[in-house]
């Protein structure tokens, strides 16, 4: 299912640990992690997989400002968006990211 996300201003909410397990793991930082959701060609859809009944979960591909695809799996609490993970897009998530 695809998702548009629509909000006036994009506030993003990061957890500690999730700041430091995308720069260590993944070697992604936050402000490349931030940076796919400015991209005009960003795909969003629900990840049901990882939601709950008390959280509805997403996951994203977009083209970081490094230029870098990205998948980043999210949440949106208080309207902030809540970074879970974000790491360099496999090749197959890149194949969906590039045919859309």
């Amino acid at each position: 299912m695809l998702i548009i996300l629509y909000m006036n201003e994009l506030i993003f909410d990061w957890d500690l640990w999730n700041i430091q397990k995308n720069e260590t793991k993944h070697g992604i930082s936050i402000l490349e992690a931030e940076s796919v959701f400015y991209d005009e060609k960003l795909q969003i859809y629900e990840d049901k997989q990882h939601a709950t009944h008390k959280e509805k979960r997403w996951i994203c591909y977009g083209k970081s400002a490094y230029h870098n695809v990205l998948m980043a799996a999210f949440t949106i609490r208080k309207k902030k968006i809540s970074i879970i993970s974000a790491r360099r897009a496999s090749k197959k998530e890149r194949e969906v990211y590039e045919q859309k």
